[in-house]
């Protein structure tokens, strides 16, 4: 692959300044992997709680269909369904969370003397089952969130890994070679320079000794 970078003097300030960033980054990012996943594994338990609770308010339920389907007059899944539903989020390493309020259902506008005994206790397991779950609705969507922004922050720690904290460790590494082999040259052309001219001075020095002994010579 091309080099993207020259081998110069500002380009090597320009490498290690942005090697020296992705150093302070990464630990940011190691930080925030680390959260997300105890996060991940706290509703992942929280979920299997929800699930065992949902199946067995539902065993609960299942006593009382044949009594539901019986003629009570009483539409109890409609008063069973929630009628609102108080929301808000929580904040966890940077993501959303959804997070569940108050759960509110329509009033029970039925008679309580008009109407069979099991009929109250159906109503409460009914919107008990509701609250289940909608918990557990609300944790499965929390953990999508979760493993969506996990898998992000864990390709950009792999990147900054693997390839751009190595990327710029060795585009410095390169550039101080190149730098060095030029400093090199330079003092190799310096030194040639140097004695040549001290092989000029020498010369000139002789010419103008030996031009001395010939003028002070007897004829």
């Amino acid at each position: 692959m091309a080099r993207s970078y020259k081998l110069t003097r500002p380009e090597l300030r320009r490498q290690r300044e942005r090697l020296r960033r992705y150093q302070r980054y990464l630990p940011l990012l190691e930080l925030k992997q680390r959260q997300l996943q105890l996060k991940r594994l706290e509703l992942v338990r929280e979920r299997e709680t929800a699930l065992a609770a949902v199946a067995e308010i539902e065993r609960s339920i299942s006593r009382w269909s044949a009594l539901r389907d019986g003629p009570s007059g009483i539409d109890l899944e409609r008063l069973a369904r929630p009628a609102a539903v108080a929301r808000g989020t929580l904040n966890v390493a940077g993501v959303a969370l959804p997070l569940l309020g108050a759960i509110e259902f329509p009033p029970a506008d039925y008679s309580l003397f008009g109407t069979p005994a099991w009929v109250d206790r159906a109503l409460v397991e009914l919107r008990e089952a509701a609250r289940r779950r909608l918990l557990r609705d609300n944790l499965e969507r929390q953990l999508e969130l979760l493993a969506a922004e996990l898998t992000k922050v864990i390709q950009r720690v792999n990147l900054f890994e693997k390839v751009m904290i190595p990327g710029a460790r060795e585009a410095v590494r390169l550039i101080r070679i190149q730098l060095g082999d030029e400093m090199a040259a330079a003092v190799g052309r310096a030194k040639i320079a140097k004695a040549k001219l001290v092989a000029a001075e020498s010369a000139i020095h002789v010419r103008d000794r030996d031009a001395s002994n010939s003028a002070g010579s007897p004829a």
